[in-house]
């Protein structure tokens, strides 16, 4: 078992090109073969006809859990799938163990239609602080680094969030509304306003990576499930970018957050989307 964060640091010193490989190799093995060729029988659903999953997911999952605890041993990981078949292995998140947290295909529905805006999201956290995550858009061959106080890169180049441009609306990603309570609904609302573009959010790794480029300016986000989040706050905190939730506190992957909760290109744009649905709540 590692038991201190030098060990974990001296891993993210040396094999951070390791854990870009076994990413690559899942979507290379198990994911792009299966892009536009899924058969009927290869789509299953969990909650609802708009939660899907896939062969794909499931195998790449599996591929890169083993992979993962090979590379880092006494490490664990928590992944979507492992989790939807035993909710139970989420609590690993709190654990003392180096932790993985695993989306092997991030924006399923998007992958099943055949549209390209889907990622692999894969995150290291201890004791509930993230130190790397990678996102990985294999149907664009994109890849994003973040290592926590070194910086964040795509494709080897240097990310900054920057901030929005004055006098400009704020393009916001939301959650959907039929993944949100009552309450949640009206926090949203908030962002329906003067000086504010709000729209439906696509894969939440994407979004992410756009805040990180200076694409997006902030999303509004009313779930917590961590392989949806950990991997894109800590590429957008270390891109200059910021979190908080509607405490304003930043997001706990550990869970308990005050919900909605806002990414944002800096700071004060962080504090700017939490006052909208402040007011809206």
């Amino acid at each position: 078992m590692i038991q201190d964060i030098e060990t974990i640091d001296e891993f993210l010193a040396h094999r951070t090109d390791d854990v870009e490989e076994a990413v690559r190799t899942a979507a290379a093995t198990e994911i792009m073969p299966r892009f536009r060729q899924l058969a009927a029988h290869e789509i299953d659903e969990k909650s609802g006809p708009h939660d899907l999953v896939t062969d794909a997911d499931r195998k790449a999952e599996e591929f890169l859990t083993e992979a993962l605890v090979k590379l880092l041993p006494g490490s664990v990981v928590v992944g979507e799938e492992a989790v939807h078949a035993n909710p139970a292995t989420y609590e690993a998140i709190k654990g003392e163990a180096p932790v993985w947290i695993v989306d092997p295909v991030d924006g399923t529905r998007q992958f099943v239609h055949g549209d390209p805006g889907f990622c692999t999201l894969v995150a290291l956290a201890h004791r509930g602080v993230l130190l790397a995550s990678w996102t990985y858009a294999p149907a664009r061959d994109q890849l994003a680094v973040a290592v926590r106080g070194r910086g964040a890169l795509l494709d080897g180049e240097p990310l900054r969030a920057g901030s929005p441009a004055p006098g400009r609306d704020l393009e916001v990603a939301t959650s959907h509304p039929d993944y949100t309570t009552d309450d949640q609904k009206r926090a949203l609302l908030g962002l329906w306003t003067d000086g504010v573009s709000p729209r439906a959010c696509g894969s939440a790794g994407l979004e992410y990576l756009a805040i990180a480029r200076g694409e997006l300016d902030a999303t509004a986000f009313s779930w917590e499930a961590a392989w949806d989040h950990a991997a894109g706050l800590l590429l957008v905190e270390e891109a200059g970018g910021a979190h908080l939730t509607l405490a304003g506190e930043p997001f706990r992957i550990t869970g308990g957050n005050a919900l909605p909760f806002t990414a944002a290109r800096d700071a004060a744009t962080a504090r700017r989307v939490l006052g909208l649905l402040s007011g809206g709540a």
